[in-house]
């Protein structure tokens, strides 16, 4: 039996609550509860609890509190869906932990969560692709789904910031438990999402930098663009953490094997082939269409659930961005080249600490990352 099942199983006092459009405060009793919203025309003469507040608009360069937590507890899950597809890269999710960003945390004040909405749930190039994973799932058309376990002490707040120049619209369900027993050591849930638009030639795109404390790498979602001929994954992912300088405690064998995949993903005859698994896959091939869709771009994710990347002290990670071409007789039928792509990385991990401010990227211009 799994954990999750096993959980099940066994008696708890933690109590169930949800928050949506349909009930914003995640009270007792008072869903579905709206007297007027964006659905009220829509359910007509049928009145109070038919519908009346599915969803919410966020007006351009507006942010909205989607969920605001009192007390001790875990979101278990998130859904959201939001209209139009492009805005899935032109809003950022953002998630704070024990009065973070309020003025009264312990910390900097920044997000645990700050990622492009999309790439939070690898949909990073604004166009859909299915994923049927442990933690993330996308189904159709553009249902997005977040299974990882989130515990908190005192509070959680979760917003959605539009930074595209048009309104969208939200729907969305945030799913949790009160629960007085989380343990002491719990540790906080913590995404961040980087791009490096193109990586300088023999340069390493950073998934993640100057990380201090003590916890679990547990993800990688990588969306990457390709701007050169040939084959471009032969790019080793190394995790540095507590005391490496300049080598890796781990370092893989390429990018695609890191993926779980093998041999460029090329079925013979078949070229790419996508796949999505329970804790990896190379979900997204999106082609040129010999117009304006000029170059290859991929969706891809790796979560380290088995096989969490434990560090205690401090932590960074890398991809090259690495292709090779013809061996030019050097016996091999192959020679390694650097790149210049477009790679866009959302990572998640879990840290003893509400704010992970130290390990920040610098903040990214997201009004520069639409693509569709």
């Amino acid at each position: 039996m799994t954990p999750e099942l096993d959980r099940l199983s066994r008696p708890s006092r933690a109590i169930s609550r949800s928050i949506s459009a349909e009930n914003p405060t995640g009270g007792p009793g008072a869903g579905g509860a709206a007297t007027e919203g964006p659905g009220a025309q829509a359910a007509g003469a049928m009145g109070r609890g038919w519908k009346i507040s599915p969803c919410i608009e966020i007006a351009a360069g507006a942010t909205a509190t989607i969920a605001a937590i009192e007390g001790a507890g875990t979101i278990r899950h998130v859904w959201l869906t939001a209209a139009p597809h492009r805005a899935w890269r032109g809003s950022i999710l953002r998630i704070y932990w024990e009065g973070e960003g309020e003025g009264k945390g312990k910390g900097e004040g920044e997000p645990a969560v700050e990622v492009p909405l999309g790439d939070f749930f690898c949909q990073g190039w604004n166009v859909f692709g299915q994923v049927s994973s442990a933690t993330v799932a996308a189904n159709p058309n553009g249902g997005l789904n977040c299974y990882w376990p989130m515990p908190f002490h005192h509070s959680a707040r979760v917003t959605v910031e539009n930074v595209s120049p048009d309104p969208m619209t939200l729907y969305y369900q945030v799913d949790y438990e009160l629960d007085d027993d989380i343990p002491a050591d719990a540790l906080y849930f913590h995404a961040q999402w980087r791009r490096s638009n193109p990586v300088p030639r023999g340069e390493v795109h950073t998934l993640l930098d100057g990380l201090r404390g003590s916890g679990h790498y547990v993800g990688t979602y990588l969306a990457w663009g390709v701007n050169s001929p040939g084959w471009w994954g032969e790019g080793e992912v190394k995790f540095y953490f507590d005391g490496d300088t300049e080598f890796p405690t781990i370092c893989g064998t390429g990018t695609e094997d890191y993926f779980g995949g093998a041999w460029n993903f090329d079925v013979p005859g078949t070229g790419y082939t996508a796949y999505t698994t329970p804790y990896l896959g190379l979900h997204q091939v999106l082609k040129p269409d010999g117009l304006y869709r000029s170059q290859q771009r991929f969706g891809m994710y790796r979560w380290h659930i088995p096989d969490p990347v434990r560090f205690h002290r401090e932590m960074r990670a890398t991809i090259q961005c690495l292709g090779s071409g013809p061996g030019d007789g050097n016996g091999l039928g192959y020679r390694y080249r650097p790149n210049s792509d477009d790679i866009a990385s959302t990572v998640f991990f879990y840290l003893d600490a509400p704010s992970a401010a130290a390990s920040l990227p610098p903040k990214p211009t997201f009004l520069s990352m639409e693509v569709d």
